[in-house]
């Protein structure tokens, strides 16, 4: 029989874990801390950093090296976790491999050091989107991305601190010489004059005009004219932080204010760390004057608030018979006025000016080799006479010397366009826009080829945008709405035309409000001034534009709108591009984008 009363055995008892306090959990990981020698690890590698640091310093200082520092300091800075997780599990020398936790936590740092150098220390300009998007991360493909940055300055205009406000010009004068001399330094783009000037007299915030100018740095000065004596103060600016990079004062007599222009672009130069560039005996300014009345006259000429007329250049240049560019600056005169007697039919009173304005321009060649005016001067004489050929040649010349030249791209880009090379100039805009990204009439000239290359919405955006009021700009985006079929739209735009023929206007604003219409009698339509000549092809009437080419014996970018493809495939128009010599350049040089040749002798536009 089994005893049940027998005694149960007793129960094991668990073993109750005391519970620790604040104080106890932090006491312990203290004495962790100290065991493991973490704070001694932690100021030793602090000193070190430090002394690292200053010599870092030094060294980029004495050497110039821009960034080096704050790319140190991070670098330092990041290796702090690194060295207390090191600590961590080797201070005590009790563990003498890597274990698998320190392994995590030191490729964790690696990665996040990795995001933030890409994140802080990547060059001026560049786009983080692409690394992020590696990353994985949601939305770095809608973060706008900026062109990969380029050494560029802006030279913002002068103060004029004369006591004289008359002064103004020469301030003036001297921002764009300073201008004209850095342009000539290779792998320095300089912003346009135009441009820079939008912001005279204006107090902003430099890092605002930087992006509006999208430039990396800005100079500032001062001028201060007294007597025989002038006083400049040039400054660098970084244009993303404001923060003053180079500073200097230069007190010279007038007759040194080449001199001065000269010294204070090589030190801008040099404080970017770019090479001039210059052959031995080289200058950045070869033409001077030495007489500083004859040098402030020339200024005031070229003032934007003074209008010089082609008589007062002529009396100029018989006062500085050798200065270059005051030959060059009278053949634009010539070129001027010889224009104005074209438009008015006076084409005898053209082909006389047209010579003088080609005999100027050759004197300005003679007189200085280096002087890029001379050459785009004469460059445009030579087109104006069919010779495209050389008038290719002389831009070629032009711009070898000074290829910021805004003007001198301007008007290449439009002799590239005549020639019918379209997508060829209208990449010498796209180079033209980003020195001058604030003009307005290089804007419009920049919209008319774009639709001529079949960018037609493009170029409506880029000119409703313009608040210019002129009639170039309401002309062209007359035009572009006209392409796209927006006859009410284009009849409206020329309405706000002011300054051409008003019977002109309002015929041409007729034509558009009976297009897309055709007429049966197109002789009968009234004649239109040549800058509205493109409302015939919608009313039916495409040969219409044809009689100002005629007329004027040369050719114009007429002929290579859309609306000008059916002519350019008739006789007509093929006989006008041989009288201007067209077809002969392009044999020798090359076919534009919308001809080919057509056995020995013929050719075939599309």
């Amino acid at each position: 029989m089994t005893d049940d009363t027998s005694p149960t055995p007793p129960s094991p008892k668990i073993a109750q874990v005391p519970e620790l306090s604040l104080l106890q959990v932090l006491a312990r990981l203290w004495r962790s801390v100290n065991e493991r020698k973490m704070v001694q690890w932690t100021i030793a590698y602090v000193a070190l950093a430090y002394s690292l640091q200053h010599g870092v310093q030094l060294t980029s200082e004495a050497f110039k090296w821009e960034g080096v520092t704050g790319i140190s300091m991070l670098l330092l800075a990041l290796g702090l976790p690194l060295v207390v997780t090191v600590a961590w599990y080797h201070g005590e020398r009790g563990s003498q491999h890597i274990s698998g936790p320190e392994l995590t936590i030191i490729s964790i740092l690696f990665v996040i050091g990795g995001l933030l150098f890409v994140v802080f220390v990547r060059p001026a300009g560049e786009s983080i989107a692409p690394v992020l998007q590696q990353a994985g991360i949601a939305g770095a493909d809608r973060q706008p991305s900026a062109q990969a940055g380029t050494l560029s300055v802006a030279v913002l205009p002068f103060l004029n601190l004369s006591s004289d406000a008359e002064q103004e010009f020469f301030s003036d004068g001297m921002t764009e010489e300073i201008t004209s001399a850095l342009a000539k330094v290779p792998g320095l783009m300089v912003i346009g004059r135009t441009s820079a000037f939008e912001f005279k007299g204006q107090n902003k915030d430099l890092r605002l005009i930087g992006q509006a100018l999208g430039t990396t740095h800005l100079i500032e000065g001062s001028v201060r004219k007294a007597g025989t004596r002038v006083r400049i103060t040039a400054q660098l600016i970084r244009a993303d932080n404001g923060a003053h990079l180079w500073t200097e004062n230069y007190d010279r007599e007038l007759t040194d204010v080449f001199a001065i222009q000269e010294e204070i672009a090589t030190a801008i130069a040099r404080a970017l760390s770019v090479p001039l560039g210059l052959k031995p005996g080289e200058t950045l300014i070869a033409s001077r004057i030495s007489d500083p009345e004859v040098y402030d006259q020339f200024l005031q000429l070229r003032s934007r608030n003074f209008r010089a007329t082609l008589s007062t250049w002529e009396a100029f240049v018989a006062r500085a018979p050798g200065f270059a560019p005051g030959w060059a600056a009278l053949a634009g005169a010539y070129r001027g006025d010889a224009a104005d007697a074209g438009r008015k039919g006076d084409f005898k009173t053209a082909i006389f000016l047209t010579d003088r304005e080609e005999a100027a321009a050759r004197k300005a060649v003679e007189l200085d080799a280096r002087y890029a005016g001379g050459y785009s001067e004469l460059a445009g004489v030579q087109s104006k006479r069919g010779k495209w050929a050389e008038a290719d040649d002389l831009y070629k010349q032009a711009l070898a010397i000074d290829p910021n030249d805004s003007a001198l791209l301007n008007i290449y880009s439009q002799t590239l366009f005549a020639e019918g090379h379209l997508k060829e100039a209208l990449r010498v805009r796209e180079r033209l826009q980003a020195l001058e990204p604030l003009e307005a009439a290089y804007k419009q000239i920049t919209a008319r080829i774009m639709f001529a290359n079949g960018q037609i919405d493009a170029s409506i955006a880029i000119l409703e945008a313009d608040p210019a009021t002129g009639a170039r700009r309401n002309i062209y985006l007359a035009e572009a709405y006209a392409m796209k079929g927006r006859f009410a739209d284009a009849a409206d735009t020329l309405l706000r035309i002011t300054d051409i023929d008003r019977r002109s206007v309002e015929d041409a604003v007729q034509l558009l409000r009976s297009a897309p219409r055709k007429t049966d009698q197109p002789e009968k339509l009234p004649a239109l001034v040549a800058e509205l000549n493109f409302v015939y092809p919608y009313v039916g009437a495409p040969e219409r534009m044809l009689e100002n080419l005629e007329e004027a014996g040369f050719m114009i970018p007429t002929l290579w709108r859309q609306t000008a493809a059916p002519l350019r495939k008739g006789e007509r128009v093929k006989a006008l591009m041989r009288k201007v010599g067209l077809v002969d350049y392009w044999r020798e040089r090359g076919w534009p984008d919308l001809c080919r040749p057509m056995g020995a002798n013929d050719f075939v536009c599309d």
